[in-house]
């Protein structure tokens, strides 16, 4: 609900206003850009709009009618920079690069392509450690073991590590050594774990569910931010729809659109959302040029042997084709692409 404030109102009004509210348990706040309007949130159901427009300074009152309100940029109309170690994601002339394995599966692995992606220019370094797998009969990750090498190599080279929380049992484990949690698609719609992340002070990568609307995405980061945690990135990762040809269909039209929408940032994962290496530079490509603030490859030494999603996983030498391709393309649009 929106409180519209008539040209002069007094500050003894303003706290006779907020002092009646909170008997209520309500609360409001100024919309950004003008002191005429507010915000009004918590028990505001049964608030009775006659009630309000009594007061001689409300000029008028109005429903929202979207249940989007932290996520939108009606609240925040200026584009959410997130802070991740020296990292600013959300930036109009800076496209992050996220790269790393489907899996940490050793040491040896993760320190080789931390190394190499460092050297290649990416900004941030991912790694599955707990993976949420279709068949129970699959690699599930190295857990506890995965994220301390992952936090190893990510120090060692200077990267922010990202990996995917699936338990809220798992969140002391991940604040201590993980930069940025990740929050997957299978879980987009987890609201107790949503309301778990809400409350640390650790930024949110939420992956779109596979078969989520853009509302259903947004109302998601909603449970997180209206938690207390304001540092939440989107990931557009692909929707299941009837075209079988590819993993996923990779749905593009949502960076702009949510671009419209909200001041999130956004970055997108064609590895998942295509679910083939061939299309992952072409979709990567493409997300920069639709505006993404980020990209977010899975890469490997050696795909042919993964032991998890070796099929989407670039090469080092195709993720090199890739970073080179993606800067011209990100110079044409005036922005950067990963470190130099």
């Amino acid at each position: 609900m929106i409180i519209t404030l008539k040209n002069i109102v007094k500050e003894e009004d303003l706290i006779l206003l907020r002092t009646n509210l909170e008997k209520e348990n309500i609360s409001f706040i100024n919309l950004p850009g003008d002191n005429l309007n507010l915000y009004l949130s918590g028990n505001i159901s049964k608030l009775d709009k006659k009630s309000l427009l009594a007061y001689p300074f409300i000029e008028k009152v109005t429903a929202l009618t979207s249940p989007l309100r932290k996520v939108s940029r009606v609240l925040q109309p200026e584009d959410v920079i997130i802070r991740i170690g020296n990292l600013d994601v959300g930036q109009k002339n800076r496209v992050i690069i996220i790269a790393g394995p489907c899996a940490v599966e050793s040491r040896e692995q993760i320190l080789l392509i931390a190394e190499k992606a460092k050297e290649l220019g990416a900004d941030m370094l991912r790694g599955g450690a707990y993976k949420p797998r279709t068949s129970p009969y699959a690699f599930r990750g190295l857990e506890e073991e995965g994220i301390r090498l992952l936090s190893e190599a990510g120090k060692k080279y200077n990267l922010p590590v990202v990996s995917e929380l699936t338990t809220a049992d798992n969140i002391d484990l991940f604040t201590k050594y993980v930069d940025l949690i990740q929050i997957g698609s299978r879980n987009m719609q987890n609201y107790e774990l949503l309301k778990a992340v809400g409350k640390v002070n650790k930024p949110i990568l939420l992956k779109r569910g596979y078969a989520a609307t853009v509302e259903e995405w947004l109302l998601a980061a909603e449970y997180i931010m209206n938690e207390g945690n304001q540092n939440v990135i989107l990931c557009e990762r692909g929707i299941r729809t009837f075209e079988n040809a590819t993993r996923n269909t990779l749905d593009l039209s949502a960076v702009p659109l949510i671009k419209e929408i909200s001041p999130l940032p956004i970055i997108v994962d064609p590895s998942h959302g295509t679910g083939k290496w061939s299309l992952v530079e072409p979709m990567s490509l493409a997300a920069i040029a639709s505006g993404a603030d980020g990209l977010i490859i899975e890469i490997h030494q050696d795909p042919e042997h993964a032991l998890s999603d070796g099929g989407q996983s670039l090469t080092l030498e195709n993720f090199t084709k890739l970073m080179k391709k993606g800067k011209l393309v990100a110079h044409a649009l005036d922005k950067e692409l990963g470190h130099d």
